[in-house]
């Protein structure tokens, strides 16, 4: 009996043993709901980012100006959003090819198309101007960037501005010199320009004050000559009447 008990606990040992082994080689599945999926919040998150800056071009100094009887343009931009360092400045020619100067610091200052000047920076050529014959004749071809001209600064982004012509002054000059800088419109391109300097005696011009005389003048007019004279006349014959007559006297004596 004792023989027997012992092979029954034996065989009862190793079932328990057998089925705990294979409960630990089946999958734990209990305690999970297959209708649940991964938590979201599990998931790698992404960084939000700003939106990234609109570039801007923004002009400081944008003057036409004359310096030693040569016009320029003056100008000075900032940009922001970009990393370009240089500005191009484009001439506009509604009815032609642009004047393109690129490459440009962003600040300075540049000749106005048509503008010539020698190596020491002396005006040789005005826009607007061609010299014919030793005379300096009205209209070539930069007429256009006269009266005013529209410019446009390019640094990515770019700006359009509208530049006017620097007028002449007593201490510089934006025309050639001995001309008249026109009227918009007159007089028609060909045409010479001489400077307006009446010579002494000559009529005022239009609208001027006409000279005062100065001060105990009289008018020499035609009728009053002829009065003159008549009365020059006058004082002869009196004269010659007053010598007959003290000649008469002496005679009587």
């Amino acid at each position: 009996m004792a023989h027997a008990r012992t092979a029954a606990g034996v065989a009862a040992g190793l079932l328990l043993s057998g089925a705990a082994v294979l409960a630990a080689a089946m999958p734990a599945t209990a305690g999970t709901d297959p209708s649940v999926g991964p938590n979201p919040s599990s998931s790698p998150s992404t960084t939000d980012y700003p939106p990234p800056e609109e570039p801007t071009l923004t002009a400081q100094i944008f003057q036409p100006e004359c310096d030693g009887d040569v016009p320029y343009l003056r100008y000075a931009v900032i940009a922001t959003g970009t990393e370009n360092t240089t500005v191009t400045i484009t001439w506009i020619n509604p009815s032609g090819d642009d004047v393109v100067q690129a490459g440009l610091p962003m600040s300075g200052r540049v000749l106005w198309p048509g503008a010539v000047v020698d190596a020491s920076g002396a005006p040789l050529d005005w826009p607007g101007w061609r010299l014919e014959g030793g005379v300096w004749v009205e209209g070539d071809e930069f007429d256009w960037v006269r009266p005013s001209v529209d410019v446009k600064l390019e640094v990515n982004p770019e700006l359009t501005m509208t530049a006017a012509y620097p007028p002449s002054s007593p201490g510089c000059a934006t025309d050639p010199p001995g001309t008249t800088p026109p009227e918009e419109g007159d007089p028609t391109p060909g045409t010479t320009v001489p400077a307006a300097a009446p010579a002494d005696g000559a009529p005022p011009a239009d609208g001027a004050p006409p000279a005062t005389p100065a001060a105990g003048f009289l008018p020499q007019t035609g009728a009053g000559v002829a009065g003159l004279v008549a009365a020059s006349a006058a004082l002869v014959a009196a004269g010659s009447v007053a010598v007959t007559v003290a000649r008469r006297r002496r005679t009587d004596h």
